[in-house]
């Protein structure tokens, strides 16, 4: 039907097929765990919902036939004895179809209609197109006829429980084209921008364009890197809701949102080839930072979470971010940087240090982004090393910034503070073989077998050595054949899908790796790099993975994992002279 597809194949049992911008995808996956017969169009404005269902049918009955889904970056097809249908997306919100031999069945993925949910179907009396108006995300999708035509439509203006929808299905020459746009409430008719084969080239084109500037490192040792690229690049939506700005979801399954530590990775990964993207991903938790100045655990397109928070590894972060930008930040991008980051610091600092102490605490769990590690088993509200030796790096990245803002009094002070923490770190969490957590109420100190302990091995090349050989020395325990996992595989308290209880995780991976690195102890981080990137090679992006196994669990298309295989794969291909 169109010239071969560009791009790597993937399955889209596992990975939506989306495009840059778009707030929808398509997926057979139509909640958490959750995966239909069939391919929904399921959008991620209002939250995670499966709106048009996409049934492929053939013969004068229009009976449901079985096809096979093949997904490259910028085609969907459904191939099937007699036929088959391709899709590609002609900008952000408008789908173009086409199919030769075999119908396609649109209809509303929710038979019931209420007054608060469900979906509307009309056929509009001003261009003939027609149109299902959907409660959940608020918005309108409109399904215009190119070429062939309807049949089977049923449930207009029906209310209650109703099969709404319509047929799409060949003329004389057994061919038919659609368009399938979201809208809000009004927009002109479809025109077609080119013919169906030209919007598929240009789909082609936004992918490979993308790739080459995010992965232009890329070869035969990084198999898993153009991949990675399509995972982040078809789940960026554009501005809208409460994200302002060009944002990375997590996934466009159910972990549909941007949580405040996930966005840096991404920011990372993005910062040579795509700066602009990098910079707007490294900013968009702090546009809802706080009176108290701190960050929202969460933000959606209709939902902001300010109930918990994520540990401030944001210091960490900027260092990377600015030395990976192709071009230094402006003296005001620097100014801003440095009052958010501050600011977000100053919460560490001020509303959550119990009186007396010197170190910082959690209250949950959920705050160090390692919701239930079981560092957190002895009680939930926790000092613990991790904390303090991010909030560290960021003292210490605060110190830079305001020496090259000319605020050296302001440098002095956070270079102070920094030290400060560092040695209450070692005196008060430090057994001399490895670091406890203890409670900011009692004092109680305990350790745990979880990697959160081995955390502070992130300091780098600021620990004694002493203390970094230790940790590396533990670090080498939780390492499985396929990377670290997150509890120690012999642990009492291990399990194979834990969570943050053993499971392999992609930021916990990178931020050992570079401070292993940073500490001298390059054999050890090059191994951890070589794992982790083999078992993303061989089990995609997962949000995390079995320690023992390596099969990819929970969510299956997980940006954070596939901005960190970008980062490990292109430092190795650099490490190479590739």
């Amino acid at each position: 039907m169109t010239d071969a597809p560009t791009g790597p194949a993937f399955n889209i049992r596992e990975i939506p097929f989306s495009s840059h911008g778009s707030w929808f995808g398509l997926s057979p996956v139509v909640s958490e765990h959750v995966r239909a017969e069939d391919l929904h169009l399921v959008s991620h404005q209002g939250g995670m919902h499966p709106v048009l269902r996409l049934v492929p049918v053939a013969g004068a009955g229009g009976e449901r036939v079985e096809t096979d889904w093949h997904a490259t970056p910028g085609r969907l097809t459904w191939a099937g004895q007699g036929g088959q249908i391709e899709l590609a997306y002609q900008r952000a919100d408008t789908l173009r179809l086409r199919g030769t031999g075999l119908g396609l069945r649109i209809c509303a993925a929710a038979e019931r209609l209420t007054p608060f949910s469900g979906t509307y179907f009309i056929h509009d009396p001003l261009d003939g197109s027609y149109v299902f108006t959907s409660y959940e995300t608020g918005r309108r999708y409109r399904v215009s006829v190119l070429a062939g035509r309807e049949a089977d439509v049923r449930g207009v203006e029906s209310l209650g429980a109703a099969d709404r929808g319509l047929t799409l299905t060949g003329d004389d020459t057994g061919c038919w084209e659609a368009a399938v746009e979201e809208l809000d409430s009004a927009r002109a008719p479809h025109e077609p921008s080119g013919t169906h084969e030209r919007t598929a080239e240009r789909a082609d084109r936004r992918f490979t364009e993308f790739a080459e500037a995010v992965t232009p490192w890329r070869t035969p040792d990084t198999p898993a890197a153009e991949l990675a690229a399509y995972v982040l690049w078809s789940a960026t939506v554009g501005p809208a809701g409460f994200l302002q700005r060009p944002a990375v979801l997590m996934s466009k399954h159910w972990m549909d949102k941007v949580w405040s530590w996930d966005h840096c990775f991404n920011a990372l990964a993005l910062a040579p080839g795509a700066p602009e993207l990098a910079w707007d991903q490294f900013q968009i938790m702090f546009d809802h930072q706080d009176a108290s100045g701190a960050l929202p655990d969460s933000v959606t397109h209709s939902e902001i979470l300010y109930n918990f928070v994520k540990p401030p590894i944001h210091g960490w972060a900027l260092r990377h971010l600015r030395r990976r930008l192709p071009q230094p930040l402006s003296r005001a991008e620097l100014a801003e940087a440095y009052h958010r980051l501050a600011r977000w610091s100053r919460f560490w600092l001020d509303s959550r240090r119990a009186p007396g102490q010197t170190l910082p605490h959690y209250q949950h769990g959920n705050d160090s982004g390692w919701d239930n590690s079981t560092t957190f088993d002895p009680g939930r509200v926790r000092i613990t090393a991790d904390l303090s030796a991010f909030l560290i790096l960021q003292l210490r990245e605060l110190a830079e910034l305001a020496t090259e803002l000319d605020r050296a009094d302001e440098a002095a002070a956070w270079a102070h503070s920094a030290d400060t923490l560092q040695a209450a770190m070692v005196d008060e969490l430090w057994t001399g073989e490895r670091f406890q957590s203890r409670s900011p109420r009692t004092g109680a100190a305990a350790t745990s077998l979880s990697l959160l302990d081995l955390m502070p091995v992130v300091l780098g090349e600021h620990l004694p050595s002493e203390i970094s050989t230790r940790l590396a020395a533990h670090i080498e325990t939780h390492l499985t054949a396929h990377g670290l996992a997150t509890e120690r595989p012999d642990s009492p308290r291990y399990q194979a899908d834990g969570y943050w209880r053993g499971p392999i995780w992609a930021p916990a991976t990178v931020l050992i790796e570079d401070g292993l690195r940073r500490a001298g102890h390059v054999g050890l981080a090059d191994e951890i790099s070589v794992r982790f990137r083999a078992l993303c090679e061989k089990s995609g992006f997962a949000e995390n993975f079995d320690a023992l196994t390596g099969e990819g669990l929970r969510d299956r298309a997980y940006t954070w994992t596939a901005g960190s295989y970008l980062l490990l794969a292109e430092a190795h291909a650099h490490r190479s002279g590739r």
